[in-house]
């Protein structure tokens, strides 16, 4: 940091000691207020001459980073601050590399300098080392970055790098000198850096590009790997890679030397027993005596007794451990030793960020509030569920010490557009075009209430409901909600055309009865009017049930268990989300069933396997109808559509004409479905991915009609809510069933 300081005599300093500030001038001082400035200084008018308080107020000033230069004039008790100030930057342009507007906004926040900055070479200096770092991480080698400064007025500039990308390096072979014991596709799946593929251009394939800002961490990656099959001693030496520029092709080297596998021998927890006894640790561990040393399980078994005692109200407890290698034998002691420290309280909750809802919707979800023992489970719950409520795009937890046995936390949220006014459409085989809308919010004026109304509407149905949720009833552990719907539906089948009317509504209340898990029931109540047109080559055999009109009546109650673990509303990375109900028809209705419907869904982020934001889901789902004395055709179970089976149309698999006459109702249906997800624009919140669906349907025997489809998908987390995109492709359909190779879903997410 450069300044100009007074130097002054001692006399001469001494002198103006003395000297009376009359008055205090700031010249060319445009970058902060003169209150600020005057806050700065630490003296006033009236008060004696300070030569040291006067060149702290310089450094001071120069600490706002906004000034080149500062000069100080003093004459008979009238200062003035001269100010040289930097310019600002009105524009950062990137050009020659780059070219969607999201991906150069990303860009520009990881190298450092964006519109609003202050111009200063130091910063240019530091962004455009960063820019040739990105570029030789994709791979870029030799690239050349040039900048230029357009001076727009005396206190702002325009910034334009000229990007002149390098050949892209094309690894042809991979070496791993020295490795014996672990197989060389091990390697591939943990590095960065691949050689190149037959058909690189495909998506599983490697495309073999160079990242040379990763060759260090793949050294250290195999080092890792070793480490997790016990070798102690392995050593990885700094990749060396040749690289032929006449072909831009590359040769990369890993020299390695294995060293011996350890197993696992004694492992010994130290702690104070009266915080709790090593006794009951011992069998969690995943570490075990005689089996290979894994530094992963070791570190999984290091979190495990952190949170263990951290649960005890030991906040800042440490947990260290030492392996001791036994060369001789080729076993490794652990020793586990835990410094626990004070137990802390919750000294104050505060919340920060909610522009518009109220701090008591947020607090709820707090598991910790003042006075509370600390408990990191509850810390960590805490996030996940504040995580799930859907009002927030980011939500975060500091914990900020205040005293040896206090802390706050500090609840740190970022409100997402929880009110939209949504409009949106598709296409598919069965329901051709449709149109769908709806007025919605989940948060409204901030009271954590959820109201919705909306229409859906197509050739072969519409939808129309008023929802009103209260997830958290006068802030207690119950929650309700009311419907109203009135819907119609057509079910097109080679037998016959079935139109559907249904209007009625429901109400539901419930308990969360454990963390994450809810206990309730739902009351239903429609009236029902299904029309039938049987078509010509069917035979109306008498006494059939299922023949002409039907009115009925569905009364029922469903009791429900969920459960919901997940990290995210609408993109989780980990955790479950579980559901069973039996709905019992015949509560002086007309309708007599029992309907047992369950589902799982399971989402895993392979972020800690491969460095990679890539989300792996599974979905699997099970209905089941018991006849109590009534099953309409409308009540029958379906296979198709994007809840079920994509690729194949809603109600493509059900009821049909079997040899002149319409079957009986199919009582059992499952579905599964595994998906991997992949980050497309984070910025912009865009994923895509590839599906695999697996669907079994029948009458009496679950497996008669057996159906699969694969597929890709687009995902958008638009300010109207979740949007999807889905192409997809039956495998084993039969040539009368009708199939649907696009979709279009808003609202609706796996």
């Amino acid at each position: 940091m450069k300044y100009k300081s007074i130097l002054l005599s001692v006399s001469l300093a001494s002198l103006l000691q003395a000297e009376q500030i009359t008055s205090i001038e700031y010249i060319n001082l445009n970058k902060i207020s003169q209150t600020i400035a005057n806050e700065t200084l630490k003296f006033k008018v009236g008060e004696k001459l300070n030569i040291d308080k006067i060149n702290s107020a310089i450094k001071k000033f120069y600490k706002f980073n906004y000034f080149d230069d500062i000069q100080v004039t003093m004459n008979n008790g009238k200062i003035q601050f001269i100010f040289d100030e930097k310019p600002s930057i009105i524009n950062v342009e990137i050009e020659g590399y780059k070219e969607r507007k999201d991906d150069i906004e990303i860009l520009k926040k990881q190298i450092g300098i964006s519109k609003g900055n202050m111009y200063s070479s130091k910063r240019l200096k530091k962004a455009k080392n960063s820019l040739i770092k990105e570029l030789e991480r994709e791979g870029y080698i030799n690239s050349v970055v040039e900048v230029d400064i357009e001076h727009i007025s005396e206190d702002s500039v325009s910034v334009i790098f000229n990007v002149n990308k390098g050949e892209e390096i094309i690894i042809k072979k991979v070496n791993y000198f020295g490795a014996k014991n672990i197989d060389h596709s091990s390697f591939e799946n943990i590095t960065v850096n691949k050689e190149e593929e037959f058909a690189s251009w495909f998506i599983t394939q490697n495309d073999g590009e160079l990242k040379a800002e990763q060759l260090e961490y793949d050294g250290k990656r195999i080092k890792e790997l070793y480490l997790e099959y016990g070798y102690l001693d392995a050593n990885v030496k700094n990749p060396f890679l040749e690289v032929d520029f006449s072909s831009n092709q590359a040769n990369l080297d890993f020299y390695i030397n294995e060293g011996s596998q350890y197993k696992a021998n004694k492992i010994k927890i130290y702690l104070d027993s009266t915080i709790m006894d090593p006794k009951k640790i011992y069998p969690e561990l995943s570490l075990k005596k005689d089996k290979v040393f894994n530094i992963k399980k070791l570190r999984k078994d290091a979190a495990y007794i952190k949170t263990l005692i951290a649960d005890l109200g030991y906040a800042f407890a440490q947990v260290q451990y030492d392996i001791r290698k036994n060369t001789n034998d080729g076993t490794a002691d652990i020793i586990f030793n835990i410094i626990p420290g004070n137990k802390v309280y919750i000294r104050d909750v505060k919340v920060s960020g909610n522009s518009r809802s109220l701090d008591r919707i947020i607090r709820r979800d707090v598991y910790l509030a003042p006075g509370d023992l600390f408990n990191l489970t509850d810390f960590n719950d805490s996030k996940s569920k504040l995580k799930r409520a859907a009002y927030f795009d980011k939500v975060s937890i500091v914990q900020r010490r205040v005293s040896e046995d206090k802390m706050d936390l500090i609840v740190k949220v970022v409100e997402a557009s929880t009110g939209n006014i949504i409009l949106g459409g598709g296409y598919g085989s069965y329901n051709k075009f449709t149109l769908s809308g709806s007025i919605e919010d989940k948060n409204i004026f901030g009271s954590g209430l959820g109201l919705s109304v909306s229409a859906d509407l197509s050739a072969k149905k519409s939808d129309l409901s008023i929802k009103l949720k209260n997830p958290a009833i006068k802030d207690s552990k119950y929650h309700g909600a009311f419907d109203i719907h009135s819907d119609q539906k057509e079910i097109n089948k080679t037998a016959y055309n079935l139109n559907k009317k249904t209007k009625g509504f429901s109400l539901s209340t419930g308990k969360e009865i454990i963390r994450n898990l809810n206990m309730g029931a739902t009351y239903r109540l429609d009236s029902i009017k299904e029309d039938y047109n049987y078509k010509d080559n069917v035979v109306k055999e008498a006494g059939k049930r299922y023949y002409g009109n039907t009115d009925y009546i569905t009364s029922s109650i469903t009791p429900y268990l969920r459960f919901n673990n997940t990290d995210d509303f609408y993109v989780p990375r980990e955790g479950f989300k579980i559901n069973s109900s039996l709905e019992f028809a015949g509560l002086g209705g007309d309708s007599k069933y029992l309907k047992s419907s369950s589902y799982l869904r399971y989402f895993y982020s392979l972020n800690d396997l491969y460095d990679l934001d890539w989300i792996l889901r599974y979905k699997l789902q099970g209905h089941f109808l018991v006849d109590n004395g009534q099953i309409n055709q409308g009540d029958s179970l379906y296979l198709g559509g994007t809840k079920s089976l994509r690729g194949f149309k809603s109600y493509a698999l059900g009821p049909n004409n079997k040899d002149g006459v319409i079957e009986d109702p199919y009582k059992g249906m499952a579905s599964t479905s595994v998906e991997l997800s992949f980050p497309l624009s984070e910025a912009a919140k865009m994923r895509w991915g590839l599906f695999y669906d697996y669907g079994m349907i029948g009458r009496e025997k679950i497996s008669d009609i057996k159906r699969s489809s694969v597929g890709g998908i687009f995902e958008w987390i638009s300010p109207f809510g979740p949007i999807q995109f889905i192409f997809a492709k039956p495998l084993d359909n039969k040539k009368e069933e009708d199939t649907s190779s696009f979709e279009f879903s808003v609202g609706s997410s796996f």
